[in-house]
């Protein structure tokens, strides 16, 4: 159970992101910024911190021992994961990317198959080839109802064209982060912590944030002060504490698929938490019963789900 309240403190910070990155969108600040500036905020904080902890010197060994596989997957999970979701803000309100970034519940459960688990039997560990969990399985499809009812009531009182582009950004990111996570997760195989591999990944993803920031200062000049800070905001609440909470608690249960995937749907909370933030910073609010009802179903598969982890431990 602990590590569900871990994933749902993540859940918590998370949720600045997409209320900064709307903030930032419609203080006329471009997404390649708001993505780009806020792993080049993380990198210092996070260096710092694992330098305190004197944990630097095996992110260096664990890079230089598979550096393609780091520059891989660190681009998926956070290059390919952040970029779309800061430019899915500019056809969506935040609440709305943040309920279609759920579809990363579903997608995580979809890919355990391709990834192997330690199971342990009276005989020892044996390995095995991940499955997908039915009862999560179904507890996520009643989650991702209720964000299609959402969706659509977005839908009704925005462009379809916009609608679409914006779910499409939002369907990588959302693949693309748990596939990144999970990938490093195998990779490192218990080797870092949390913080160390955080960083680790941020660094590797370097190039790719590199080459964004070169196209985004030719053709839109440096960002603004505001965007700048806010950026730095992003990096600290999101980037950093809830990336390295969450990252802790899919760490402690990387042999546990089912576990996983319970960590996992606590992201669906991000919704409520953005919504709040939107509401109280932005003055935006649900108009529609079905908006309310796909809310209270997102939330009431969070509660089951919560539960049956605390049944299995």
């Amino acid at each position: 159970m602990r590590v569900v309240w871990l994933g749902i403190l993540a859940a918590f910070f998370f949720a600045s992101s997409f209320v900064l990155n709307r903030s930032m969108e419609v203080g006329g600040g471009h997404w390649i910024w708001s993505s780009a500036l806020r792993y080049f905020f993380m990198i210092p904080l996070l260096g710092i911190l694992v330098v305190v902890r004197g944990n630097l010197k095996p992110v260096w060994q664990e890079i230089r021992r598979q550096p393609g596989e780091w520059l891989l997957w660190s681009t998926v999970g956070f290059g390919l994961f952040y970029a779309p979701l800061c430019a899915s803000a500019i056809y969506a309100p935040a609440w709305l990317t943040a309920a279609g970034f759920q579809t990363t519940i579903l997608a995580g459960m979809l890919l355990s198959p391709l990834f192997f688990f330690i199971r342990q039997t009276p005989d020892g560990p044996v390995r095995e080839r991940g499955r997908i969990p039915r009862s999560v399985l179904l507890i996520a499809l009643m989650m991702l109802l209720g964000i299609g009812l959402m969706q659509i009531g977005q839908a009704q009182s925005s462009s379809v064209g916009a609608s679409w582009q914006g779910i499409v950004l939002i369907l990588i990111g959302a693949i693309a982060y748990p596939l990144g996570n999970r990938k490093m997760m195998e990779v490192c195989d218990g080797r870092l912590d949390a913080f160390q591999r955080t960083l680790g990944m941020s660094i590797a993803s370097l190039p790719f944030w590199i080459v964004l920031s070169v196209i985004g200062l030719i053709q839109y000049g440096l960002p603004a002060e505001e965007q700048t800070i806010q950026a730095f905001l992003v990096a600290l609440f999101s980037g950093v504490v809830a990336t390295v909470l969450f990252f802790g608690a899919t760490d402690r249960v990387r042999h546990h698929p089912a576990r996983l995937a319970a960590v996992e749907a606590t992201q669906s909370l991000e919704v409520v938490f953005t919504l709040l933030g939107e509401w109280i910073l932005l003055g935006v609010i649900l108009t529609s019963i079905g908006m309310w009802i796909g809310l209270i179903l997102v939330i009431g598969g969070m509660v089951v789900n919560a539960w049956l982890s605390a049944r299995s431990n």
